[in-house]
């Protein structure tokens, strides 16, 4: 068998064979969680959280209950009618969820700004402390470019060998990828990989023939298999880059709070090259800190997961983070798509701690490149989180848990609220404009009733609702002021300042864009359509023009549909609701115009400090991720022409179990069919499927026939 014996790697590692893809096994039990019934373990004696959480909830209520108290005063003339009481119920809701973003961004601004130490006591000023313990580096992927994420990969495993502590890591690809060039193009990345950085390096792929519950399932087969040896795992996505000193000392912290199981970190975006992927990251790079810190400072001990850039104790998530499978048909049923929050949940039901770092800095992720695939990826996000529905109900939720999941939930639902909103509005308009008034009304009365609006006070409310919108990016500018070297990164205070008034104009414009689009995801979802699992594009952006006109025609016809019933009514009201339509007209060009790689490079706007001294782990991970590389047209013929690479392929089948008798892969017995009646390995391979090719990759037997086809071009 090849083995290695180029030098490096950790000292005390044993070398590891080329063609070995995987470590020995070292399984344990993952337990299957109970929804529906929970015996509640002794009571945990973490710091209570009451004041803080008193703070933010009793200051949502005081200012949903003003807010209310004005629109109230808005809308009666007389009394109020049917149409106005929805509209007050429908204010109420949308305020009060704005009121709750707005208290807990209040929390982080005085959190940031009084310096306040972390709660673990992770200090990243301070000297990297010692390890001891083990830890496996998940990454888990699924029809990614393999060139790409093995690129980020080997900068991160780069960089935690320079902290000196390389030799307590771990490192393994989880693919689930179902398409079959880029597997074989995963396995010769991860041989090449590891060929460059020698035979001493732990690091590890593992294929999975099915992708059972997606990424939970991956993480999961990956504990049940080899769990018991590690204290702890951090989790990655295929886009996600971490700085080895960041992943030292998440470590540390573990070590260090033995009753923590999760500790969640903040990835800023980089790397973007479109204008919406720019003002997406200029946003989360100067509001996500402030933000980060304010539900960090609350939620205190009953924080949420993500799903990535966090560190998980393995032996909490096992006992306690099992997942079930939902009864009834998708898209309510089956696999849990959100798993994050429910797994966050399920371990702080079982008495362990879920924490937030927010000021730790060296996590990064990317944004998707246009405004069209992050609504494909919010569509998903969409479905996990309303599947929380039916799991609002489990035993023993943390009540912050519940309202994680409630917030998730809301931030859905709350699209077509403001869509309903907006629809009755106009419709109380016109019954204000059509409706004969009655000025004496039933009984007795000496004066009639005059109708009588305040457009004055209608315009303070309007003031108001839009002010806790853009304080909050304001005390995030205050908090920016405070810091002379990170200011001096995004390009100084007045570009931020013009950033931030660009950024707002941009959000605004595209959010009644956004609000269609998640509407109509709800309603689809309601209806039992399942999202799928699509894969995420991180490219430049570009889109082509029929592709635009087709996404945002429904966006563009309903803004002409509003404007025309509002200028029915008057010519006040389509003024008043100007920044919906012109947001809904406009979303052709704004889509073009934001899909674009160079639009306002020049001018520095939306320029973030990892754009100005971009950290050593990004310029690495982005050196390695361009370098020439050849695509793999077939992938069974890069088998036949690599002796190691097909050595190194089987040998990765060899876990898989074995298939039991009368299981029948229809795939792959017409594959083998065609096999059989092919007479060159040419003629097989044109006449295979990609299913097919994918079941003949997965059965060593049928592709020893497949190979041993004569060839042609040999």
């Amino acid at each position: 068998m090849d083995t290695l014996t180029k030098a490096g790697g950790s000292p005390g590692k044993r070398d590891i064979p080329l063609t070995d893809f995987l470590p020995p096994e070292s399984p344990t039990d993952m337990t299957v969680q109970a929804l529906r019934r929970f015996q509640p373990p002794p009571a945990s004696d973490f710091a209570p959280m009451w004041i803080r959480r008193a703070f933010v909830l009793t200051g949502t209520a005081m200012l949903t209950a003003a807010g209310c108290y004005e629109m109230y005063r808005v809308l009666r003339v007389g009394g109020v009618t049917v149409l106005e009481s929805i509209i007050l119920a429908l204010f109420v809701l949308l305020f009060a969820w704005i009121a709750f973003s707005f208290m807990s961004a209040l929390g982080g601004f005085f959190v940031l700004l009084m310096r306040r130490k972390d709660e673990l006591g992770i200090d990243a000023s301070a000297p990297l402390p010692a390890i001891h313990s083990r830890t496996a580096m998940l990454l888990p992927t699924y029809n990614e470019d393999p060139y790409r994420v093995l690129a980020r990969l080997r900068a991160i495993y780069e960089s935690v060998e320079q902290t000196g502590h390389g030799a307590q890591f771990d490192w393994f690809v989880l693919s689930d990828t179902t398409d079959t060039a880029i597997w074989i193009a995963e396995e010769k990345c991860f041989l090449k990989l590891r060929q460059d950085v020698g035979s001493a390096a732990a690091i590890f792929y593992r294929h999975r023939p099915e992708n059972t519950a997606r990424k939970s399932g991956n993480i999961e087969e990956w504990v049940r298999r080899f769990g018991s040896k590690y204290e702890c795992m951090l989790i990655l996505d295929a886009d996600s880059l971490m700085t080895g000193d960041s992943i030292v000392r998440l470590v540390a912290a573990m070590e260090a709070h033995p009753k923590v199981a999760l500790i969640q970190t903040l990835p800023v975006i980089v790397n973007a090259r479109s204008l919406f992927a720019r003002w997406q990251q200029f946003a989360g790079r100067l509001y996500g800190p402030m933000l980060a810190a304010g539900i960090a400072w609350w939620h205190g001990s009953e924080g949420n997961y993500w799903g990535h850039n966090a560190i998980i104790r393995v032996r909490a998530f096992a006992q306690h983070a099992g997942l079930p499978e939902l009864s009834g048909r998708k898209p309510f049923g089956g696999h849990i798509m959100s798993h994050d929050f429910i797994e966050a949940a399920l371990m702080r039901r079982g008495g362990w701690a879920i924490h937030m770092a927010p000021t730790l800095r060296g996590s990064y992720e990317e944004s998707p490149p246009t405004l069209s695939d992050f609504a494909a990826r919010d569509r998903r996000w969409c479905q996990g989180n309303l599947q929380h529905l039916a799991l609002l109900p489990t035993r023993g939720f943390h009540w912050v848990s519940r309202l994680h999941l409630l917030t998730g939930i809301g931030s859905y639902l709350t699209a077509p609220l403001w869509l309903i909103f907006l629809v009755f509005g106009i419709l109380v308009s016109l019954q204000a404009q059509f409706v004969r008034p009655e000025y004496f009304p039933k009984g007795y009365s000496l004066f009639p009733q005059w109708p009588a609006q305040d457009p004055v006070l209608a315009a303070w409310v309007f003031a108001g609702t839009m002010g806790m919108l853009i304080v909050p990016k304001l005390l995030a500018f205050i908090v920016l002021l405070a810091d002379r070297d990170t200011r001096r990164k995004f390009g100084g205070g007045l570009l931020v300042l013009a950033g931030i008034g660009a950024e707002t104009i941009l959000s605004g414009l595209t959010a009644p864009v956004m609000m269609i689009f998640q509407s109509s995801a709800v309603g689809e979802i309601l209806f039992g359509r399942d999202a799928g699992w699509q894969v995420q594009r991180r490219d430049d952006g570009a889109v082509a023009q029929r592709d635009i006109l087709g996404t945002y025609s429904v966006p563009t016809l309903i803004g002409i549909a509003m404007a025309i019933s509002a200028y029915a009514v008057s010519l006040s009201l389509l003024l008043w609701m100007t920044p919906v339509i012109l947001g809904l007209l406009l979303s052709i060009p704004i889509a073009m115009l934001s899909s674009s790689p160079g639009a306002n490079r020049r001018s520095g706007l939306f320029r973030t400090p990892e754009q100005t001294a971009p950290p050593p782990v990004l310029a690495r991970a982005n050196e390695l991720a361009g370098a020439p590389h050849s695509s793999l047209p077939c992938p069974l013929r890069e088998l036949l022409d690599d002796a190691r690479l097909l050595e190194a392929h089987l040998n990765n089948l060899s876990g898989q179990k074995p298939r039991k008798r009368g299981d029948v892969d229809p795939h792959l017995a017409i594959a083998r069919a065609k096999i059989e009646d092919a007479e060159t390995f040419e003629e097989a391979a044109g006449f295979l499927s990609p299913r097919e090719k994918f079941a003949v990759l997965n059965a060593p037997t049928v592709l020893a026939g497949l190979l041993a086809l004569p060839d042609h071009r040999a």
